[in-house]
């Protein structure tokens, strides 16, 4: 069954916390992995998984950096991992597999945004490769492991910077129009959103889920490093000052408020038997319509997918590209 692009309601709200969120879940003897999760969001959904007891093996491209972001959760383990290199996806994922664990959660939190024009060792467009492609790859490799939880949930965190490119199928890679960095974040976030739709009508026959995520815009990260502080000024999300201007109500959050949602699609008993949806502020998002688009697109702090990036026709192409492209 496909479950409804619409809200439940949760009960939460954009201001909820992961901790909030959380309360009253007892996660031990489940293991989870959150790639990204030595910084941001990916470190607050490392933390709280943790501290409701579940082993939380946290994948970095620079583990002496992880080590020292995570030196106050004990317990954390920490293994190598780049999403651009192919080897070290394949290599991450064989070490997880000999453990002879079953993986519970797996929250694909690691990203970069609007980063200017680069490519992996195969030609791939940075963005693309490391947002969509290197987590696709992981989940492949680790889908024994899924499968072996009895009841796995894989959180892919996308964004509302869907709406800057749906997936642009006959030129994924910037290879025949000019690049821009923001095209190229939205076509990755879409890119997201559209594998938890697919990922769900192959996995859910075997327990495995798989919800989108928006978790609002949080600037102080290290996200949005490649952004002018006019840029974000402009975007309404600092203030004179240059301070992060917190209005969890226009999408203006706080890191705990941000992993909230990735945290709740990870552990609610409140999606128990849903799955390949989109959501936000802790709760499933509703469709945009072609009515309400313009107010949606305008900076509305209205809840929203747009229709492509949860489209099942387009989710199932990317999947079969996504396999072409990583072999």
């Amino acid at each position: 069954m496909t479950t409804a692009q619409q809200p439940l309601p949760s009960g939460f709200g954009p201001a909820s916390t992961a901790d909030e969120v959380i309360k009253g879940i007892d996660l031990t003897g489940k293991v989870a992995i959150v790639t990204g999760g030595y910084s941001g969001i990916g470190l607050e959904t490392a933390w709280v998984l943790r501290e409701a007891g579940a082993e939380v093996v946290v994948p970095a491209r620079d583990p002496a950096r992880a080590t020292a972001a995570l030196r106050e959760v004990d317990g954390v383990e920490i293994e190598r991992l780049d999403l651009m290199d192919p080897a070290s996806v394949d290599a991450f994922a064989a070490r997880f597999l000999a453990s002879g664990r079953p993986l519970h959660i797996l929250v694909n939190s690691a990203g970069i945004m609007a980063a200017p024009l680069s490519r992996d060792a195969r030609g791939y467009e940075s963005q693309f490769a490391t947002n969509h492609l290197g987590h696709f790859q992981l989940v492949a490799r680790l889908w024994p492991a899924l499968v072996a939880a009895d009841g796995a949930r894989v959180v892919p965190v996308s964004s509302r910077g869907i709406r800057f490119s749906p997936v642009v199928f006959d030129d994924l890679h910037f290879e025949r129009r000019p690049y821009e960095p923001f095209l190229a974040y939205g076509q990755s976030k879409t890119a997201n959103a559209l594998f938890a739709v697919e990922l769900d009508r192959r996995g859910a026959a075997e327990g495995v889920r798989a919800f989108s995520v928006h978790p609002g815009m949080i600037i102080d990260t290290g996200l949005a490093k490649h952004l002018s502080e006019e840029a974000l000024r402009a975007a309404g999300a600092l203030d004179e000052q240059g301070r992060p201007i917190r209005d969890p109500a226009r999408q203006f959050k706080t890191v705990q408020q941000g992993a909230a949602t990735s945290v709740w699609c990870a552990t609610s008993p409140q999606l128990a038997g849903l799955g390949g949806v989109y959501c936000e502020n802790c709760d499933i998002s509703p469709v945009v319509t072609a009515d309400g688009e313009a107010e949606w697109r305008s900076g509305s702090a209205l809840p929203g997918v747009l229709p492509y990036a949860v489209d099942p026709e387009a989710a199932a192409r990317l999947w079969e590209a996504s396999e072409r492209l990583t072999a």
